[in-house]
């Protein structure tokens, strides 16, 4: 539809490295769930008939035979620290201390005659000893980081589990698309932002209206975040980009707690970038000057936080509760376009924002341990942000703002989430798990002085103003207005089985979501005023849609200056319901061999208004394959390969304009004046060809895309036998053990997006807009004039649109050094190209500096044959170059000190303009693959990505931490430094060349987004 914008492997050595070092790549040889992790081994000369798995912080104990061949293993353990004991007829003969178990993976702990205690390593390559020699971890056949809770409070990242997975290689920041509080939603191997899965205890958290972001929890409470970056196994989907999977902290026998404060002062901000107008060589008055004053947008952060742990019942029952509040208080010009610009009609009344941000944030655990062989856990989070906003008056003759409040607006954000979860082993060999939860989201806002009666007055360019006229408006709001009672709900649930069979370990599950939502925003006052101006008055406003000229219309409009009402307005409460059944088996199938075989089910449904199917997919089968091959049978060198495919549904807000009777229109007016409140006078109604097809209900107001405010029957929303979209992947890499200090290893990937689920408003189904698989033959019903339903199927080339092309490969090199000699340090380089024809889900092209396309799997990017010439090319999250380095360097027992930096090449740069004829059925506006101004010298064929590149990013980040051995370092300071060179780089651009078919934008190239400024953050915290 047409656009509008979302707001804004393998670490190895010691227990005391599993804290700090990353864990980086490598599945599990043998089945694990997405929460817990397992132990496993050998036992050379039938030394012992069982080993014990025993936790000392929580009483929990679990024995297993040892099998004829000398193998064990242990699956389904909670992450944490194990002692195994060997035992022959009930005697212990062996025992290995500070056996950690991390996240999704196994610890391999050998005994016999050439094991010792340094030997035991896990499968990630940890020992239990800081004297370990490297092990490389030999049956890992997926791609992942695992960072720990020590990690996280010792790396200089932002306190965001966004941020924190830019760690991973191949991860990028999506700058046009941001949650709250700015920090930038991940894309993963050149996929969308929106088509990631996250999940906090097992229960998916993805944002359910949009699937951009999630629910997060407090920072201190993670115990581990694991980011699957490649390869995952069936047990995961939903997802064609990346798995970002949290497991928090829990209770033990040990009685824990602390305090925490963090404090980002104001003045260790840096000041931001002004943003000044791009040269374009067209508007000498504006071309390098002030566009949106900057230099006093600054605010100080901060965080303070306590949580307790331990015992309610000594080996059986406990507790883990965290809490803290989140402020964020600052002032500048407001980021809106409508109410900070230059050119804004609202700046002198709203331009200058006072605002403040509380986010509380809580988590609480209980664990049960039943029995031994029995336990429940249950996980409440909380997660809530308060926005609260003062906006005033702002002069740009003097850069001061006024003291009369004359707008604002509160909103509040989040909800509660619980999860309950049991886990029962019910033989050696049998493992059960089933959880379930529920979370609810309220979405609330209360604009200041609102008054529904006034509209949202919005000026174009400077060069929209006609001389002498004053343009004001009486609006206290430029923020969408939201339904009341807006809300989100979800509620799941999901059973394993895992039973071991020899050789094989074999997983089964199924699992079910529901997410509704009720939602819906509509235009300041409930329409807008948009004050226009072009260059030719006697040419169409927009031709496509049969709009005449300014000229024709007289008033103003000889001069070329119209003025556009336009109707947004959408409500609905939708829903979608989320299925799936897997199947997978880990088979050892000799000492250097593991293959890995698995299949994925998964069943979509996505519901309207009217709680009627609209778009379903069933049946969609999922393989993935891998195999891992230790080389020289002494885990020095690994090679692996994997291959998957990776299904995702559409998230619920598709059905708010696709599926609901949305109103989106436009009526184009010439006038002669401006009232005190900005609404035109001497109004005068531009000529419209009623013929062309795009009005609505015999008016003058046309709508692109036929929303007219009537809901479509669901029966004709989407193509029939709709395919999911779906995306094949491919990986093959080594990791090899250079000596005990030194590590490096390579990995290829290959992604193709096999199918995509868009809509089109192609002019071969006659204007309005349906839901179909690009590239492909699709068929459609038809409503006919006496209701009944004729089916129709329209070829590729007759609904002229082209093939889907979205495609992804890299390479992947690191060098390891793991903690040793006082130090750690790690080195990923990523050289990568993501081109093609279409972003996915998203459309971050569109952003102009409002963020990207917020129609999630309902872009611009195949609505019309037009916009897809000269399409294909280098897409918006390709990044040919990235350098990430991070580390740590102790240099005593109390000092400390960390880095952290991310070097990468820029995004790249396009032009658009107006396509080249004025066809019936063009959307009006610069978003076409063509440069310069139509039937003009220099227009030209732009396709995109073919402008060059933005600058290099460069952020740098540094820390220093002090732990008193004179307070039993149980204090800690700690003083981070993030962008510590201050390089505040543009990271995307206005790309839009033209403001009319006959009038070049004085916007295009403006820089709409840098990189953060420098900040100094200060960290006291006591923990005993």
């Amino acid at each position: 539809m047409n656009v509008k914008h979302y707001g804004r492997q393998q670490l190895r050595r010691s227990a005391l490295a599993v804290g700090l070092g990353l864990c980086l790549a490598g599945g599990a040889a043998h089945a694990q769930s997405n929460t817990t992790g397992g132990i496993f081994g050998s036992v050379e000369n039938q030394q012992g008939t069982t080993v014990t798995i025993s936790s000392p912080s929580t009483g929990f104990t679990r024995s297993v035979p040892v099998e004829k061949d000398g193998r064990y293993r242990v699956t389904s353990l909670p992450p944490g620290n194990y002692t195994v004991t060997l035992e022959n007829n009930g005697a212990a003969v062996s025992s290995r201390d500070n056996v950690v178990v991390t996240i999704s993976n196994n610890t391999s702990v050998p005994f016999g005659a050439a094991a010792s205690a340094t030997q035991a390593s896990t499968l990630e390559g940890v020992s239990v000893t800081a004297t370990a020699l490297p092990s490389i971890d030999v049956s890992s056949v997926d791609t992942r980081t695992v960072l720990t809770a020590e990690q996280l409070n010792k790396l200089p990242i932002t306190r965001d589990v966004l941020a924190a997975a830019l760690l991973a290689p191949g991860v990028i920041g999506n700058s046009s698309y941001k949650d709250a509080l700015g920090n930038p939603v991940p894309s993963f191997g050149g996929s969308a932002s929106s088509e990631n899965a996250y999940f906090i205890n097992g229960y998916a958290v993805t944002n359910p209206l949009t699937s951009i972001g999630l629910t997060q929890l407090p920072f201190d409470a993670i115990d581990q975040q694991q980011v699957l970056t490649g390869g995952y196994g069936a047990e995961f989907g939903r997802s064609t980009g990346g798995v970002i999977n949290i497991v928090t902290k829990r209770g033990t026998n040990e009685w824990h707690g602390g305090v925490y404060t963090i404090w980002e002062p104001q003045g260790t901000r840096a000041s931001p970038r002004n943003s000044s107008y791009p040269d374009t060589g067209f508007y000498p008055a504006t071309d390098g000057t002030l566009y949106q004053y900057q230099k006093r947008n600054n605010y100080w952060r901060s965080t303070v936080g306590a949580y307790a742990s331990g015992p309610l019942i000594k080996d059986t029952l406990f507790f883990y509760v965290d809490a803290e509040m989140n402020r964020r208080e600052g002032e500048g010009i407001a980021t809106s376009t409508t109410a900070g610009a230059i050119t804004s009609a609202s700046v002198g009344r709203n331009g200058w924002n006072e605002y403040k941000y509380k986010i509380p944030r809580w988590l609480a655990k209980i664990d049960w341990n039943i029995t031994d062989d029995h336990h429940l856990e249950l996980t409440g989070v909380s997660d809530k942000t308060e926005y609260d906003s003062k906006t005033y008056g702002f002069s740009y003759a003097d850069l001061a703002h006024g003291d009369t409040q004359n707008g604002g607006v509160y909103q509040k954000d989040g909800g509660d989430l619980y999860v309950g979860k049991y886990t029962g082993y019910i033989t050696d060999a049998l493992t059960v798990s089933a959880l379930y939860g529920q979370q609810r989201l309220d979405h609330v806002q209360s604009p200041f002085g609102y008054d529904p009666n006034c509209p949202l007055v919005v000026i174009s360019t400077a060069a929209s103003r006609a001389p002498g006229i004053n343009y004001g408006s009486c609006q206290t709001t430029s923020t969408a207005v939201r339904v009341p009672g807006a809300e989100d709900k979800t509620d799941g649930w999901r059973f394993d089985v895992e039973y071991r069979l020899g050789d094989h370990d074999i997983r089964a599950g199924a699992d079910r979501q529901e997410a509704k939502s009720f939602t819906g925003t509509s235009l300041p006052g409930g329409f807008s005023w948009t004050y226009s101006q072009q260059n030719d008055p006697a040419g169409a406003i927009d031709a496509g849609h049969g709009v005449g000229s300014p000229a024709a219309a007289g008033g103003l409009g000889n001069q070329g200056y119209y003025v556009i009402k336009s109707y947004t307005t959408t409500s609905a409460k939708v829903k979608t319901v989320q299925e799936s059944q897997y199947l997978e088996d880990h088979w050892q199938a000799s000492d250097r061999w593991m293959i890995y075989a698995g299949l994925r089910n998964e069943q979509f449904k996505n519901y309207n208004g009217a709680n009627q199917v609209y778009a379903k997919q069933r049946h969609q089968l999922a393989p993935r394959l891998g195999v891992s091959w230790d080389v020289f049978g002494d885990s020095t060198l690994k090679v692996y390969a994997n291959a998957g495919r990776y299904h995702l549904a559409m998230p619920n807000n598709v059905a708010v304009r696709a599926a609901s009777g949305s109103l989106n229109t436009t009526e184009y007016f010439t006038y002669t004046g401006v009232d005190a409140n900005g609404n035109p006078t001497g109004l005068a109604s531009v000529p419209v060809n009623q013929a062309a097809g795009y009005t609505c209900n015999g008016s003058n107001a046309t709508s692109a895309n036929l929303e007219c405010g009537t809901a479509p029957d669901p029966r004709t929303v989407a193509a029939k036998g709709l395919k999911s979209h779906y995306q094949d992947e491919y990986i093959a890499g080594f990791d090899h053990a250079l000596s005990p200090n030194w590590n490096w290893g390579a990995k290829a990937t290959w992604r193709q997006l096999r199918s995509a689920i868009d809509d089109t408003c192609t002019p071969a189904l006659g204007g309005a807009c349906f839901l179909f698989n690009p590239g492909t033959g699709n068929t459609f019903l038809q409503l006919q004039d006496d209701g009944s339903f004729v089916e129709r199927h329209y070829s590729k080339d007759e609904l002229g649109l082209g093939s889907l092309k979205r495609k992804y490969y890299a390479l992947d090199l690191y060098l390891e050094h793991p903690f040793a000699d006082k130090w750690y340090g790690r080195i990923d380089y990523t050289w990568s190209r993501s081109y093609g024809n279409t972003e996915g889900q998203l459309a971050s092209d569109l952003d102009t500096g409002n963020g990207g396309q917020a129609d999630v799997s309902v872009t611009q990017d195949w609505d019309l044959p037009q916009l897809m010439v000269g399409a294909n090319g280098r897409l918006p999250n390709d990044r040919t170059h990235q350098i990430k380095m991070f580390g740590y360097y102790q240099l005593s027992d109390d000092l400390r000190f960390g880095i952290n930096a991310n070097i990468s090449s820029g995004r790249p740069k396009n032009c658009t303009s107006f396509y080249p004829t004025a066809d019936r059925g063009l959307y009006n506006g610069s978003f076409y693959w063509f440069c310069g101004l139509p039937g003009q010298q220099g227009y030209e064929f732009s396709p995109r990505g073919s402008h060059g590149s933005a600058p290099w990013t460069y952020l740098v980040n540094l820390n220093a931490a002090y732990t008193p051995s004179w307070f039993d370092r149980h204090l800690t300071f700690q003083v981070d430094v993030l962008n510590v060179l201050n390089k505040q780089r543009p990271t995307t651009y206005n790309f839009r060349y033209a403001s009319s078919r006959t009038t070049p934008s004085p916007l295009y190239l403006r820089e709409l987004n840098y990189t953060d400024p420098r900040v100094v953050r200060f960290t006291a915290r006591y923990d005993f």
